[in-house]
């Protein structure tokens, strides 16, 4: 393409490429030679056109580009006092003046497109273990691209609750086009081949496929759909525990003497009380008796009961609700007891230490029964005001809606503390039954938003 070429055109270009290649994956010779020469032309590798080259590899070869992939994305505020513009026209006009750098523009241009191709355009057919890890691995560049870390938008490892904003919808949508790459695997026979299975990158859609499928599995591929579960949970287990250390609540108590170390030493106190002791001859100050601070917070013996819909739709909540009681049952006089439910309720109780142990015993499928599980989880409020209940689910009842809600009225009017959850995903998207919500919220306890990070403050403040 000419030097003198326009480089809106050049841009054009690029974009009319990545438009054409979503829309239909057929090669539009014309497109891709422009393409190719507005790459070229700008200094960029021709790989970037290559739509089986993932971004990783491109930076393997080229590493001063995975600077420009971060934050890539991210929009440009445009300064209050530039002019509305009324027409296209004066748009370009306007953007001359500022000096816009069109050529960076060209060259943003051709990144973008290559990190949302790979993302966007997954083709159709079977789909193996090397594609599911590259589709991950190029949807960890998008998420970096948006200025947010991998991860983060596809909501599978409990990450920070303002992600979703990045680009509203984005995460969801990210999250369906996985499940639909984990459903197109032939995933029985990638688990039997361990060179495969070691290629499976550990996602939400994976685990849920797992999951489903564990009861078909023996020999190496249910070891090797062990090991991914195992991968997985310990991850999330690492993420979670780290928001409960971090949220620090209750009441500080001061009859139990503070811890005498130096991360206690409280300084200012300690100058304070012994300003007496200050020699103005010799400038020094003399300190009888050091201050330390109270760290120590009022705990009383409280049990939690943990109840999770276990049906289809609530595969996520139940992977993070079984690792979070798991982390809660590590606290001290925190009695922790967990239920699933579907049309059926079982009781995991024996196993709250071991969220790997639980999933593996779980069932999913089926409808909800919510009176079962509350026949079995009502035993177990022995002191209702020193009791929390959580129940994790969308409150879509099979025919037993009214039921429910009165059991739930009564434990909640006993004084246990009730925490309706409609999901716990690191997304944060819920549906909760609206029957249900309103009547919630009549009762004075809302459903909380799905985000796991306001559970977790929710049960600390009231366990601790």
């Amino acid at each position: 393409m000419p030097e003198a070429f326009p480089d809106d055109n050049r841009r054009q270009v690029l974009y009319w490429r990545l438009l054409a290649r979503l829309f239909d994956p057929e090669e539009q010779a014309g497109l891709e030679s422009a393409s190719l020469a507005v790459v070229e032309d700008i200094g960029l590798p021709p790989a970037l056109l290559d739509p089986q080259a993932s971004v990783d590899s491109i930076v393997q070869r080229h590493p001063e580009l995975a600077s420009e992939f971060d934050g890539l994305m991210v929009p440009t505020p445009v300064p209050a006092s530039d002019p509305a513009p009324a027409a296209d026209a004066e748009i370009e006009a306007v953007a001359d003046e500022d000096g816009r750098d069109r050529a960076a523009e060209v060259r943003r241009a051709a990144l973008v497109s290559k990190v949302l191709l790979n993302v966007f355009s997954t083709g159709s057919g079977a789909v193996g273990a090397a594609q599911l890890s590259r589709w991950q691995s190029d949807a960890g560049w998008l998420e970096r691209a948006l200025g947010g870390r991998p991860g983060e938008l596809r909501g599978g490892r409990g990450t920070t609750p303002d992600t979703g904003g990045l680009v509203p919808g984005l995460g969801p949508e990210l999250g369906a086009i996985e499940a639909d790459l984990v459903r197109r695997m032939h995933l029985r026979e990638v688990l039997a081949d361990p060179a495969l299975a070691a290629r499976l990158t550990p996602s939400m859609s994976l685990i849920e496929q797992l999951l489903r499928d564990k009861g078909n599995l023996s020999g190496v591929a249910l070891a090797n759909a062990k090991s991914l579960i195992r991968r997985f949970v310990d991850e999330v287990a690492e993420v979670l525990r780290t928001q409960v250390e971090k949220t620090t609540v209750g009441a500080l108590d001061r009859s139990i003497p503070p811890k005498r170390v130096y991360r206690n030493l409280d300084l200012d106190r300690t100058i304070w009380k012994n300003l007496t002791n200050y020699s103005p001859e010799e400038e020094r100050l003399y300190v009888d008796r050091l201050y330390y601070r109270h760290t120590a917070r009022r705990t009383t013996p409280q049990r939690l009961v943990v109840v999770v819909d276990q049906s289809g739709s609530m595969v996520d909540s139940m992977v993070n609700c079984t690792i979070l009681a798991s982390i809660f049952a590590g606290l001290p006089k925190v009695d922790v007891h967990l239920i699933a439910y579907d049309t059926r309720a079982i009781d995991l109780t024996a196993w709250v230490n071991e969220p790997f142990e639980v999933l593996l015993r779980t069932k999913l499928g089926g409808g909800n029964d919510g009176p079962v599980a509350m026949a079995m989880a009502r035993p177990k409020i022995t002191e209702p005001k020193n009791t929390v209940l959580v129940w994790i689910s969308d409150f879509y009842e099979f025919d037993r809606s009214q039921p429910l809600f009165e059991g739930i009225e009564e434990v909640h009017r006993s004084g246990v503390k009730f925490i309706p959850v409609g999901s716990v995903t690191s997304s944060g998207r819920q549906e909760v039954n609206p029957w249900f919500r309103e009547r919630f919220k009549t009762l004075g306890t809302p459903v909380i938003s799905g985000h796991i990070d306001k559970l977790v403050h929710e049960l600390k403040t009231f366990l601790t």
